[in-house]
C-alpha cells in the first residue's frame, strides 16, 4: 500500500541530518506495517498530480499555522476536500489534523491556554495513550460529520475521526525524545515558554505509546472500502 506523504513543514536544520526530516519520522513509525512511501513537499508547492496518485495520504506537522497566508495552504485544503470525495484515506498529524478540520469546515485559532510540549496523556474513549506534544495552535471547533475520539483537559479535540475518510491526531507520534529536546533546543528558545520546556524536560524519559498509535493509523488506512 503506498502512502503519500503531504510534507507541510520542514524538520530544523541542526537536527535533520542526525534525526532525519518528517517523512523519514513517519517511515519509521509506520516500519513493519507493509507500506511504501513517497513525498510531495506541499511546503514548495510540490502536489501530487491527483488524489489516486497513492492509496492513502499522511499530512505531516509545520512551523506554520494552517490560518496563515500561504500560496499552498488553499490548493491543500483543495486536495484535502477532492480525497474525502474520492474516499481516498487521509491520516493528519498536528498541523495536518488542524489543516483536515480547516479544510472540512472547523475553526482552528492559536489557543490562549498556551503550548503543549513533550509527553502528554491523552484519553481515546477511556484508553490512556501518552505521546508527544509540540504545538500552540488548536482545533477549537470540530466540523461538522467530525466525531471527537480523543481528548485531556489542555486539548478537547485531541484526536478526530471522519468515518472512513479522515483520522487525524494533534499529538505528534512520530517524534522521538530526543528530537522533542531538540526542538526545545532550537525552535523553542523565545517562543515556547522557559517554565513550559523545563517542565517537559522532566517528561523526556516518560514511556510513550507511539506504537499503539501507529498500530491505529495503520489499521485505519488498511480498512476495507467501497
Amino acid at each position: 500500500m503506498l502512502i503519500g506523504i503531504l510534507q507541510t513543514g520542514l524538520a530544523p536544520d541542526a537536527l535533520a541530518p542526525e534525526m532525519g526530516d518528517y517523512p523519514d519520522m513517519f517511515a519509521r513509525l509506520l516500519d513493519g506495517h507493509g507500506f511504501t512511501f513517497r513525498t510531495w513537499k506541499v511546503v514548495e508547492g510540490e502536489f501530487p498530480p491527483s488524489v489516486d496518485a497513492a492509496d492513502g495520504w499522511l499530512i505531516t506537522g509545520s512551523r506554520h499555522g494552517v490560518y496563515e497566508d500561504h500560496p499552498w495552504i488553499p490548493p491543500l485544503e483543495d486536495f484535502i476536500r477532492a480525497a474525502f470525495a474520492a474516499r481516498v484515506p487521509v491520516v493528519g498529524i498536528c498541523f495536518g489534523h488542524q489543516i483536515v478540520a480547516q479544510a472540512m469546515g472547523g475553526k482552528v485559532e492559536r489557543y490562549a491556554g498556551g503550548w503543549a510540549v513533550g509527553a502528554t496523556d491523552y484519553d481515546f474513549g477511556g484508553e490512556t495513550l501518552r505521546l508527544n506534544a509540540w504545538h500552540r495552535d488548536q482545533v477549537v471547533e470540530a466540523p461538522e460529520g467530525a466525531t471527537v475520539i480523543a481528548s485531556n483537559d489542555f486539548c478537547a479535540n485531541a484526536a478526530l475521526l471522519y468515518d472512513d475518510r479522515a483520522l487525524t491526531v494533534q499529538a505528534h507520534p512520530e517524534f522521538r525524545p530526543e528530537f522533542v529536546d531538540g526542538l526545545m533546543k532550537t525552535r523553542g528558545k523565545g517562543v515556547v515558554p522557559d517554565a513550559v520546556m523545563a517542565e517537559a524536560a522532566t517528561r523526556l524519559d516518560l514511556p510513550l505509546q507511539d506504537k499503539t498509535m501507529a498500530a491505529r493509523i495503520a489499521a485505519f488506512f488498511k480498512k476495507p472500502r467501497a
